[in-house]
């Protein structure tokens, strides 16, 4: 599960959050494992493109993407 991004850079870290509180609400209640997965990659791609938009390393959430099967993006 991801937890809550604190780069220094406000803009990416209120994205990264903004997209966590959508993350939980998606998986809240009993979802499907392909429900959360879903909701999980949707998650870090708004970081990555976060990152990428704000200047701060994309590496750790292309890293979150592979481990989800998406060959990182």
């Amino acid at each position: 599960m991801s937890s809550i991004i604190q780069s220094g850079v406000k803009a990416h870290d209120d994205a990264c959050r903004a997209s966590l509180v959508t993350l939980q609400a998606a998986i809240a209640g009993t979802p499907t494992q392909a429900t959360v997965n879903t909701a999980t990659i949707v998650h870090y791609r708004a970081c990555r493109t976060s990152a990428l938009a704000n200047g701060c390393s994309p590496n750790q959430f292309i890293n979150a993407l592979k481990e989800l099967g998406t060959g990182g993006s």
